[in-house]
This record gives C-alpha cells, sequence and structure tokens, in this order.
C-alpha cells in the first residue's frame, strides 16, 4: 500500500465538564484529498466555548471562514485569543501549500498565502464532526486529533466545469457547487454560459439575447438517439442577470475559486443566431434549438459579428476578473463557410488554406481582441485546427492527442478528456441507472487519471496546468440529477489533481469515500453509492474457465445463487472463482452482519464455443474504451442494449479491425454472430459489412442492414470445421457534414462474438 500516514495511536479519551462526564471520541484522519504528509500523534485539541482564535488581516477569509463554520454549527463563541492561530510562513514556497499542527496545546496553521490558509482550514474542516455542516451539532466539546500535515497541491488548475445551457439552475445551487469545490481544495469554476439551447448571461447592450435567445420552445425527452424523438412542448428558459453573476463571482473569490466564463464561438451559437439573424451567414432566422447536438449556423466572419462579440467580450470582462476567458472552438461545422460568398472571399483575401483556417482566424482575431484587454483565452482542443492561435491556451476534451500536441508546441494545456474527467457518463452498470449521454465512467477510472500524458518529455510536461471534470447537461434537469452525477467522482477527481502520486492508493481512497459518505449526508448532497456494487469477469487457468467476483470494500461478505433465486444471507458465500462450463445467471450481493449493501448484482452467461480460448487483435481498442480487453469480445457476457461505453463494449475510433479467434483444433461450428453500437449521436457507427474467413481460405462477406436503432446485429449460418476464425471489420471513415462530429473519424463499437 502507497498510504505513508504514520499512525503512532489513535486513543479515545474520557473528558469531564463542568456538570457532566461525556466520551469524547476525536476523528481519525480521512481527509479528502489526501495531504502530502500527515502524521498522527498522541492526544487531542478540545475546541469549546472558551476557545479562542486569532489571525491578521491577511488571513482574513481563512480565519473569518473558520470562525463561521464552528460558531453556525455549535453553540460555541470563538473569542480573541491564541487557541487557534494563523500564522504567516515564508518558507512555504508554494501559494496554495501550508502547514497544519493540531497539539494539546492549540491549533496552528501556517501558510505563506491567505489562500494556502484557506486550503489548512479545509482540511481542519474534515477532522470536525460531520454534525458541524448542517448545525445538528450538540454536544459541549469537540476533540480534534492531534497531528501534523504538510501539503501543497500537484497540479496549479484544478476545475470544475457545469453547463447551464442545456439546463439551467438556481443562484442558489450555484454557490453550493461552488461550495463543494472549494472544500475539496479545487480553485477553477468554469462556466458555460452560451450554446445553441440557450443564451445565459444578462448583456444589456443587446436585450434581444435576454428576450429571444434565453429560451427554447420545448426540449427534448428522452435519449438522442431514441427513435423517432419526442419533445415535451414546453417553453424552457432563463438568463442570469449581471448582478447575480457579480454576487456569483464574489461568493467565489471569497472562497479562492476563479469563475471562468465561456462563450462559445464560431460554433455552438445558434442561440445568439435566433436572436440576431444577421450573424449568421445566411441571414434567415433559426430558432433557440431544442435537443443536443451539433448544428450548421455558426457566426458568420463578418465586421457585424466581430463588433458584436467584441461588445459581448466588453461586458463579460467587467463581470469576470479572471485572467482566463473560455471562448469554446469546438465542433463548428464549416457547411455555412462553405457556401458563403463573403467566407470564400475571406480565404482568398487573408491567404488561408480553406474553412480550418478561416476558424484559426476567426479565433486569432478574438484573442487579439481579450489580449488587448490585458485578458488570455481557452479553447476547446478544435482551436488547433488550422493552426492554433499565438496565446491560446488549449483544453483537450477528445482525448489527450490534442494535449500533446499543443504542449509540444508551448502552448498551455488543461486536460479534460471524456475518457476520465465526463461527468455527463454512466458511473454504473447498473440498469437503474438515470439516463445520461452514454459512456461509461467509473469512480475507480476517475481516480487513476493522470493529467500528463505519457508522450511528453518532462520539459513538455510542464505546459500541464492540471485537469478538469466536465458536467454538460442534456440530461441533467434538475440540481439534484447535477449532485447524483458528479459525487462522488468530483472527490476522485480531487484527488488526482491535488495528491502526489505516491500518496495515492485505490484501497484506501474508497474507504475514505465511505466515510465522506456521512459529511456529503449532512450537507443534502445526493451522492450516487456504488461501492457496495459487485464487478465480476470471467477467466481461463489452465483450460478452465471461472468467474471472479469482488467489491471495492473490503471487509464485506458476496452472497450468490447459481438457480435465479435472489441471494440471502443463507446463499453460499463466495471465496474463490466460479467454475463455469455452461451457461449460466449468477446473481449476488453484498452483506455485513445480516444487511444487504447495495443493490443485487445479476449477470448472465451464454456459454459458446469461442469462451476461454484465444483471441488476438490487429490493433488495440482506444484506450478510453478498452472494455473486459480482447477477451472481452469471446467472454459469454453481452453489453448493455443502450450504453455503449460499458465493460463489454470494445471502442476503436477511425481503425480497421481485424479479429482471429483460435479455437485450438478444429472445432464444426454452425453460426457466428455479433452486433454493433450505432449511437450516432456520440459518433458511433456501425460498419456497412465484415468479413470472415475460414481455414479453408474461404471469405464470406456479410452486409449489416441499415438501421436507426441503437444496435445493429449481424448473423452468419455456416456448417464448416475450422480452428480459426477471422473477422475483419472496416471502419466507416469521416462522418459526413450535417452530422453530429462530421469532419471527425467515426467510432465502432463492437460485442460479444457468439460462436455456435
Amino acid at each position: 500500500m502507497q498510504f505513508k500516514t504514520s499512525l503512532i495511536s489513535v486513543v479515545f479519551m474520557t473528558v469531564f465538564f463542568s456538570c457532566s462526564k461525556k466520551l469524547v471520541e476525536p476523528i481519525t484522519p480521512h481527509i479528502i484529498p489526501i495531504p502530502l504528509s500527515q502524521t498522527i500523534q498522541n492526544g487531542y485539541f478540545q475546541i469549546t466555548n472558551e476557545t479562542t482564535l486569532s489571525f491578521e488581516d491577511e488571513f482574513s477569509i481563512a480565519g473569518n471562514f473558520l470562525k463561521n463554520y464552528v460558531e453556525s454549527g455549535t453553540s460555541f463563541e470563538l473569542k480573541s485569543g491564541e487557541d487557534i492561530v494563523f500564522r504567516k510562513d515564508e518558507t512555504i514556497s508554494n501559494k496554495e501549500g501550508y502547514k497544519l499542527q493540531v497539539s494539546d496545546n492549540g491549533i496552528i496553521i501556517l501558510a505563506n498565502t491567505g489562500q494556502g490558509a484557506f486550503l489548512a482550514v479545509q482540511s481542519l474542516r474534515q477532522l470536525l464532526p460531520v454534525e458541524l455542516e448542517n448545525k445538528s451539532f450538540s454536544g459541549q466539546g469537540i476533540a480534534v486529533q492531534n497531528v501534523k500535515i504538510e501539503d501543497e497541491p500537484k497540479f496549479e488548475y484544478r476545475g470544475m466545469h457545469l453547463d447551464v445551457s442545456r439546463h439551467m439552475f438556481p443562484v442558489e445551487f450555484i454557490k453550493k457547487y461552488i461550495d463543494a469545490i472549494a472544500m475539496l481544495k479545487m480553485n477553477t469554476f468554469h462556466w458555460h454560459l452560451t450554446d445553441d439551447q440557450g443564451w445565459r448571461i444578462e448583456i444589456k447592450k443587446y436585450p434581444k439575447l435576454q428576450e429571444i435567445a434565453a429560451y427554447r420552445n420545448e426540449t427534448l425527452i428522452g435519449h438522442y438517439n431514441t427513435q423517432p424523438q419526442e419533445f415535451d412542448g414546453k417553453r424552457y428558459g432563463g438568463y442570469y442577470t449581471q448582478e447575480e453573476i457579480k454576487d456569483i463571482v464574489a461568493y467565489a473569490g471569497a472562497r479562492y475559486i476563479t469563475v471562468i466564463p465561456e462563450i462559445e464561438l464560431p460554433g455552438h451559437s445558434q442561440a445568439a443566431i435566433s436572436a440576431y439573424p444577421e450573424l449568421g451567414c445566411t441571414g434567415n432566422q433559426v430558432e433557440v434549438a431544442t435537443k443536443g447536438g451539433v448544428f450548421e449556423d455558426i457566426y458568420c466572419p463578418k465586421e457585424e459579428t466581430f463588433a458584436f462579440l467584441e461588445d459581448v467580450f466588453d461586458e463579460v470582462l467587467e463581470l469576470f476578473p479572471s485572467t482566463y476567458i473560455h471562448i469554446g472552438g469546438d465542433e463548428a461545422p464549416k457547411t455555412r463557410w462553405k457556401n458563403c460568398e463573403h467566407c470564400q472571399a475571406l480565404i482568398d483575401k487573408e491567404d488561408l488554406i480553406d474553412e480550418n483556417g478561416l476558424q484559426s482566424y476567426f479565433i486569432t482575431r478574438i484573442e487579439k481582441y481579450i489580449n488587448s484587454k490585458g485578458r488570455q483565452i481557452i479553447g476547446w482542443d478544435e482551436i488547433l485546427e488550422g493552426g492554433l492561435a499565438p496565446n491560446a491556451t488549449v483544453m483537450s476534451w477528445r482525448g489527450f492527442e490534442g494535449a500533446i500536441e499543443a504542449a509540444k508546441l508551448g502552448h498551455n494545456v488543461i486536460l479534460t478528456p471524456g475518457s476520465h474527467a465526463y461527468f455527463d457518463h454512466y458511473q454504473s452498470e447498473n440498469k437503474d441507472e438515470p439516463l445520461a449521454i452514454g459512456g461509461f465512467l467509473p469512480l475507480e477510472k476517475v481516480y487513476s487519471f493522470n493529467p500528463i500524458p505519457k508522450e511528453l518529455t518532462s520539459e513538455q510536461s510542464k505546459y500541464v496546468l492540471g485537469a478538469q471534470g466536465n458536467v454538460w447537461t442534456e440530461y441533467m434537469p434538475n440540481s439534484k440529477q447535477v449532485e447524483y452525477m458528479v459525487f462522488p467522482r468530483i472527490l476522485a477527481l480531487s484527488e488526482a489533481v491535488w495528491s502526489m502520486s505516491d500518496r495515492k492508493d485505490y484501497k484506501d481512497f474508497v474507504l475514505r469515500v465511505e466515510n465522506f459518505h456521512k459529511r456529503m449526508d449532512a450537507l443534502d448532497i445526493n451522492y450516487a453509492n456504488h461501492l457496495y456494487e459487485i464487478e465480476g469477469k470471467l477467466v481461463t487457468n489452465r483450460d478452465q474457465v471461472f468467474y471472479e467476483m469482488g467489491t471495492a470494500i473490503a471487509g464485506k461478505n458476496i452472497h450468490y445463487t447459481l438457480d435465479g433465486s435472489e441471494p440471502t444471507i443463507t446463499s453460499k458465500i463466495y471465496k474463490t472463482g466460479i467454475p463455469i462450463s455452461k451457461s449460466e445467471t449468477i446473481k449476488a450481493a453484498v452483506f455485513k452482519d445480516d444487511k444487504i449493501l447495495g443493490e443485487t448484482f445479476s449477470q448472465t452467461i451464454n456459454w459458446h464455443k469461442a469462451i476461454g480460448h484465444k483471441i488476438t487483435l490487429n490493433v488495440q481498442p482506444h484506450h478510453a474504451y478498452m472494455g473486459s480487453g480482447s477477451n472481452g469480445l469471446i467472454n459469454g457476457m453481452s453489453g448493455s442494449d443502450y450504453r455503449y461505453g460499458d465493460k463489454e463494449w470494445l471502442g476503436f475510433w477511425g481503425e480497421d479491425v481485424e479479429i482471429t479467434i483460435d479455437l485450438g483444433v478444429e472445432t464444426e461450428i454452425t453460426s457466428i454472430s455479433t452486433r454493433f453500437h450505432n449511437g450516432n449521436g456520440q459518433w458511433i457507427y456501425a460498419p456497412k459489412m465484415i468479413e470472415i474467413e475460414f481455414d479453408n481460405d474461404e471469405i464470406i462477406e456479410v452486409f449489416i442492414p441499415e438501421t436507426e436503432g441503437l444496435l445493429a446485429s449481424v448473423a452468419l449460418e455456416k456448417n464448416v470445421k475450422t480452428r480459426f476464425i477471422i473477422l475483419r471489420i472496416s471502419e466507416r471513415g469521416i462522418i459526413p457534414d450535417g452530422k453530429q462530429g462530421a469532419g471527425n473519424a467515426a467510432w465502432t463499437f463492437i460485442d460479444e462474438i457468439v460462436i455456435q
């Protein structure tokens, strides 16, 4: 285990108060994110109504936060004195670094900046009873475990994003979201304020943005890929006034959180064009978008467009003091530009290569304007296309490739890859999970996130500022749903961006998450609890096949059945792998004492002739969608009918795939079948046909019927004796104009290959 906290001893002591005898139990530190250095010592310091507090003006934000936190959560009043002391320590070089020392005699917080002191308070907060969070503490004293902590962050940029264009949330929730970011030592709130589905920021010079662009006529019901699409017929929208924005920015600043606004351009601008059609290339009236996706009506690079955007940014810059301004830059279809006389003339005039060069021209011009105001731009990794604006920072979301390219060019980068940082993806394979956009991002995968790509040298790695979790809200209609999708994955991300690699240990982390549940309960956070879910996999050992199960949390028993009945405390206890030699349905649950924890796990294994045999691929699945690896294609378990990112689907991006199955000996087969995901809204396309080859060199082409559904199946009825079966699957190429992801390579997702 890499967890290095030195546990000298944790003792529980009896404390006598003037009127009664009460057992006070100091809390064993379970701090998230885990500190750089933490040494637990004998004893505790007791906070009572007699405890005093002192801090200099430089530490007033941190000192007052602690004072208000303790006093509002108890009946205590912290008077002026030297029991809890904030002191400046100029030897602490990191502006967010701190030292926290708790002893029998008091609490000392050392920092070189107010920000460092504030972060120290967030650690101290986790040493105090959770009852202070909801003001339910009724004791006469608080025992704080003696401990020495020295801490500083791994990355300077530690962010969380929130999209309010698809769904909008009250000011009170935005503040609650910022509180959570601050508690977990993150320092940036990326506020996505404009998109095709709604304009959410008041711009006084352009009132139609509030009157028209802020509202859509209706909203999609269900998933984008569901056919036919249905809508609710209800007008939806709103915007944040400039006074509300000032209030939120000030609230965040009082917690050392920088708010970065995002004003999307040149794409994702249909809402703005609906209010001012002259900003588009056609001048035609368009509507605010009623569903997610990518739309062809984007800003036209005309002088009046640049005048509009400069006016918008003038007001935005007055509201947001952040050095960075996010300008989007992603998913901008070039269809309108290709057919626009002005755009084509501008390409010739500026000697640009093509429409991608025109996008670079557009972004560079906006960057120059924002630079002239003393600010810097951030854009999604598409801003690399056509040439990167001179001073831009790249936010890499389509994987790690954009970050690698930008860092090698000497540009700062922030990692937000969909594979590890998109909290709109499913976090469990439980069929009862609420509707999400797709994908599969469990807690452990977030925790494994390393923002520094291995392809970068140590010098190039210096351009990696940090990472961010993204929360796109097409399928999050209310704040409770946002919380469910964010928590506890934000806990894992906080440790990925704060804690040093040698301090991280997932088994220890999940125990701290389990403890943190009580704090989230007290804070009324609607978190997802998947710690007690069972994970299973099929393994082959010496030609025998077994099914293995486990949970993230140790110390609990798994009880299971094979007869289809629900597991109970009297069912068989799982100890080692279950032998599998025929089709089985395994049901299992985690128990502690007589109580079931979490949901019942169910897995059907459909036995076929390829299970347990050798399979090889000419290319590896994309690192974001490895599933269960190549063996997952012949393990008897099918992927979800509606989620492409679970552990049974393998994803390939823009690559032809050749799969070879070795049955070991010549075997008589009668059929081969498989299926492909076809979620075009997520850039996923089923192939048009596959080739199947046998030992006798016979090659058969099997065509796959076109379908509007999420799944495309293919089956070959064939009586043949063969040892080897080779399947060749051709990728679909570049996604055409007018489709989501146009211009990008299509994904191919493959499920179980069944050999009968």
